[in-house]
């Protein structure tokens, strides 16, 4: 399923995922996932988490060296290992705001006054989503009835879509885009889908 036409926010090629010491930046920001979150999954606090990877010389290591040392040494599922190197790297400056082992990640959610079918429809209807995504090029390579959809953007980043029913009127939609290749361009759409969510939401309750 694809639309095509107009211009929109432009990104370059997507990121490749390579890290290099010289890539990393300061000063550190607080991990995304909540402290009490951490420590009820994986039974330590970003404290202890830092402590641990600091004593194993973390500062100095890459994304993929900080998950080695976790799955060689704690009991963590593989998507936990990931967490806890990212957020560690988000604590210490290691990690550039919205950036990712894959390039940089945005998300954006809001709540409507809409059934969960309407919503969902607003995404596959041709017609309906140029309304509210005017000159949109995309490719919907998989959806899920009222649950959720995986699409190429016309630039080849990748984008998911969340949808979850508050009630028989009312839907919570979640937009993640990433593989975006700089921060400017994680800037550029974390602003575009706010505005574009907001189009949405008056479209469907006009």
């Amino acid at each position: 399923m694809q639309a095509g036409g107009g211009k929109m926010p432009e990104h370059g090629a997507p990121g490749t995922g390579v890290e290099t010491m010289t890539t990393r930046r300061k000063p550190g920001t607080a991990p995304k996932i909540s402290n009490d979150a951490v420590a009820a999954k994986t039974g330590k606090t970003w404290k202890q988490w830092s402590a641990i990877l600091d004593r194993a010389g973390g500062r100095k290591m890459t994304h993929q060296q900080l998950v080695s040392v976790l799955t060689k040494s704690y009991d963590l599922v593989p998507w936990w290992q990931q967490m806890v190197a990212v957020g560690y790297e988000q604590t210490h400056g290691l990690r550039a705001k919205h950036e990712t082992t894959s390039g940089y990640q945005v998300s954006r959610s809001k709540t409507m006054a809409a059934p969960v079918g309407d919503v969902f429809e607003a995404w596959g209807n041709a017609r309906k989503r140029a309304q509210w995504l005017p000159g949109a090029r995309l490719t919907i390579r998989k959806a899920t009835e009222n649950k959720n959809l995986r699409i190429t953007w016309g630039d080849g980043t990748m984008i998911e879509v969340g949808l979850f029913s508050k009630g028989a009127r009312k839907t919570q939609i979640a937009v993640q885009h990433g593989r975006l290749a700089s921060a400017r361009a994680a800037a550029a759409q974390k602003a575009y889908w706010g505005d574009a969510l907001d189009r949405l939401a008056q479209l469907l309750t006009a």
